[in-house]
This record gives structure tokens, C-alpha cells and sequence, in this order.
């Protein structure tokens, strides 16, 4: 009897863990199932299923997940195991080799969308399948600890930035009747913030088992989205009743012939102001990403010494919540002026940046990462808006792309400089401001609608 109660107890107890765990899997799986029909009716509502935004809206979701996971895959890697010196260095040669390139072939992205419309689909499926192999390929790199990791990971965020470019060409095929331009910019930014949100713990996940594993991870999400990508609505595709549209350097260039207009339209001065605008908060993105990078390794704010890489998430994660913030403010966009927003918006960029370089600590480097990421959120929907405003139907497409083109070439520079920033928080950071202050009173004195001088 003494023998068998403890084997009754024990068979007791598995059934009643068995029980639990059985529960738990099913009560986890209602709960997928019901995020899972949650996200896709919020994706295919106001008729996005059958215009095909919902498909790009799934695209846009796999891209972040999968930068996501190459994001926490190098930030153990790239910037955290190799010697500050070494990397700075290297990263800077790779960045300069990728940016001399990118800036030759920045204002030909544009022209090449508009002539070779047809294969739009097939482009952005070329930068998801080029960040599959090149994830494949770091995997490997960080494995074995090759020099092809700087290369190869460069490579990923050049493909990223192509990738926004090509995708701000489609995105105006597949908008559906009643919705605005800006509205469905919104739902595709926010589709980005929940899957980087979502794949952020598995990719973390992986990392615990090794920055390699979650590389891989990244890999079979891009080749998921390279599949979704070549899904998408033949729409995509269609270059129907558009014609090329050409950027001008302000409002002040020369008038054209009305012939000649309407087979290059030239674009309005209120679009050129708040592309000009919209360059300050993305050339901060890209300079905090780099300098904040290695800084907050050289420079840690005290009491995180041995954790730079949890700083450094903090500072990135107040970026992703600023984002969402202004991506939730899109539902305002019709009250806000898109031209006061602009201009709200890089001030904003650049009086928290003097705050962090006069008071660098933890809460000012969160509310800059904080107010960076939203001033570059309210910064493009406002853009967005004067696009869908100003410019003819027939050339959106054109102005999205040729407009993605300048703001991703302006973080390529903002990167550039923020690598050779010396790593020192207010010298940087300061050097910064001055750079967005003379930015700021520059777009100021452009802007169309400043009243005129008196004689």
C-alpha cells in the first residue's frame, strides 16, 4: 500500500499537468486564432481585400520582421563584439563604398520605376530575395567569424532601403475607392510596427541560442515575403495613365511650356517644401542609429556599463513607440496643416536633440529616440498628404518613389556623418544641432507660403 500511493500520487499529478498544458496550448491557440482573424479583417476592411492593400499590408509586415530580426542579430555582433576602433572603421569603409553608389543611383531609382512599371513586383521581390541570401550568407559570416559580416550586413540595409523605395511605388495602385492615400500609408506603417513587434521576441528567441539562428530566422521570413511580394495584385504592375514627374530644387526654378508639362510635370512648391522639411527628422534617424550605436558602447549612461546593448534597445524601442504615436495621429492629419506639421516636427527633432547633448542621461537619450522617431512619422504622413493634395493622380507613383529615393539617400548621409562623429555625447550630439539648425532655417526661408519681403 505505502508503495502504491506514491504511483497513484504521482500518475495524480501528470494527468493534472497534462490537463494544464493541454488547456494552456488550447487557450494559446484560440488566442492566435483570434489575433489572426483580428489582423486580417482590420486588413482587409474598407475594401483593401479586394483592391489588394491587404496583401501589401501582410508584405510590409514580413519586411519588418525581418529587419527586426537582423536588427537584434547585429547588435550583438556588429556593434557589440567587435572592438569600437575596428568596427567604427570598418563600418564607415563599407558605408562609404554602399554610399557612393547609392547616391549615383538615387535619382535613377525614380526614372527606372516610371519606364519599367511592369516589373514592380518583381523589384520588390528582388530586395526581399537579396536580404534572404545575404541574411544566409552573415549567418554564416558571424559563425565563423568572416570578413564578409561588414559587407554582407550593409548589404542588407542598402536592399532595405531600396525596398522602400519600390514598395512607395505601389502603394498608390492598390489603394481602394473611399480611402485616402494617407490613411493607407498609415495602415501599412502600423502593419510594420505590429510584425517588428511580434518578431522581436522570437528573433530574440533564436539570438539566446546564437546571433546565427536568428539570422536564419530572418532568412525563411524573407523568403516568405518574397513570395507574398510576387502575390502581389497584378495592379502593381499596371503604369496606366502615369507619366514620369520631375523634382525641382525649390519653388523658384523656371516655368515650362504647357506641352511640356503635361508630359513631365514638374513637382509643386508645397511637395518640394516638405520633402526639404522631411529630409531633417530622416537624416537624424540615420546619424542616431550609427553614432548612438557605438556611443552608448564608448559612453554608456551610468549605472548600464554592463549592458550597452539594453540601453541602446531602449533608446530604439522610444523610437518604434514614437513612430506609433504619430502613426495614430494620421486620423488627424485632415485638421493639421501639413505644412505647419513639417516644420512642428523638425524644430521638435532639434530642440530635443540640444536637450539630450546639454543634459545626456537615460530619460533625455529615451525622449529623443522618442521624439525622432515621431517627428519622422508625422513628418512622412504629412508629405503623404501634400503628395495626394498637389499632385495629379497620374504621377503619384512617380512622386512617392522619387521622394522615398531623397529621404533614404538623407539617412545614408545622416549614418555617414553619425560614424564620424567623434564618441563623445555633447560634441556629437551638438555638432548634430547645428547641422539641423541651419537645416531648419533653410526649409524655413524656402517655404512657398512665407509672406514676401517688402520692398
Amino acid at each position: 500500500m505505502t508503495g502504491e500511493q506514491p504511483r497513484r500520487t504521482g500518475q495524480g499529478v501528470r494527468r493534472v499537468a497534462g490537463s494544464a498544458a493541454r488547456g494552456t496550448v488550447r487557450n494559446v491557440g484560440r488566442a492566435g486564432r483570434a489575433t489572426y482573424g483580428a489582423a486580417q479583417r482590420a486588413a482587409t476592411a474598407e475594401g483593401a481585400g479586394q483592391s489588394g492593400l491587404s496583401r501589401l499590408i501582410a508584405l510590409h509586415a514580413s519586411n519588418a520582421a525581418g529587419d527586426a530580426a537582423v536588427a537584434i542579430s547585429l547588435a550583438g555582433t556588429l556593434f557589440f563584439q567587435v572592438p569600437t576602433g575596428e568596427a567604427r572603421g570598418q563600418v564607415a569603409l563599407f558605408l562609404a563604398l554602399t554610399m557612393l553608389p547609392f547616391a549615383v543611383l538615387a535619382p535613377l531609382i525614380g526614372p527606372f520605376l516610371d519606364r519599367v512599371g511592369h516589373g514592380r513586383r518583381w523589384a520588390i521581390g528582388s530586395t526581399m530575395a537579396v536580404r534572404a541570401f545575404l541574411c544566409w550568407s552573415l549567418a554564416t559570416a558571424v559563425a565563423t567569424e568572416s570578413k564578409w559580416l561588414f559587407p554582407a550586413a550593409l548589404g542588407v540595409l542598402v536592399a532595405s532601403k531600396a525596398y522602400g523605395v519600390t514598395k512607395a511605388a505601389a502603394a498608390p495602385r492598390l489603394v481602394p475607392p473611399g480611402v485616402t492615400l494617407v490613411k493607407a500609408n498609415a495602415r501599412i506603417s502600423l502593419a510594420g510596427v505590429i510584425g517588428a513587434a511580434v518578431s522581436a521576441p522570437i528573433a530574440g528567441l533564436a539570438a539566446w541560442f546564437g546571433a546565427e539562428w536568428s539570422l536564419r530566422y530572418a532568412f525563411a521570413v524573407f523568403v516568405v515575403a518574397t513570395i507574398l511580394a510576387i502575390r502581389l495584385p497584378a495592379r502593381v504592375d499596371s503604369a496606366a495613365g502615369e507619366v514620369r514627374l520631375e523634382l525641382l530644387a525649390g519653388p523658384s526654378a523656371p516655368t515650362v511650356e504647357p506641352a511640356a508639362a503635361q508630359r513631365s510635370p514638374r513637382i509643386p512648391p508645397a511637395v518640394a517644401f516638405a520633402l526639404r522639411a522631411n529630409c531633417g527628422p530622416r537624416w537624424l534617424s540615420g546619424f542616431l542609429t550609427m553614432f548612438m550605436a557605438f556611443l552608448l558602447r564608448e559612453h554608456p549612461v551610468a549605472g548600464w556599463s554592463a549592458r550597452p546593448e539594453i540601453l541602446l534597445g531602449l533608446v530604439i524601442g522610444a523610437a518604434g513607440v514614437g513612430n506609433t504615436l504619430g502613426i495614430a495621429l494620421a486620423s488627424l492629419s485632415r485638421r493639421l496643416n501639413p505644412a505647419v506639421t513639417v516644420v512642428l516636427a523638425l524644430l521638435g527633432a532639434t530642440v530635443m536633440t540640444l536637450v539630450a547633448a546639454l543634459f545626456y542621461g537615460l530619460l533625455p537619450l529615451i525622449a529623443l529616440g522618442l521624439t525622432a522617431g515621431l517627428a519622422q512619422s508625422l513628418s512622412k504622413l504629412s508629405l503623404d498628404s501634400t503628395i495626394q493634395r498637389d499632385v495629379p493622380e497620374r504621377v503619384q507613383a512617380s512622386a512617392f518613389a522619387r521622394s522615398d529615393t531623397l529621404l533614404q539617400l538623407a539617412w545614408v548621409v545622416g549614418g555617414g556623418i553619425g560614424i564620424a562623429m567623434p564618441l563623445q555625447p555633447r560634441l556629437g550630439l551638438g555638432i548634430a544641432v547645428a547641422i539641423l539648425a541651419a537645416w531648419t532655417v533653410t526649409v524655413v526661408v524656402t517655404n512657398p507660403n512665407r509672406p514676401a519681403r517688402r520692398p
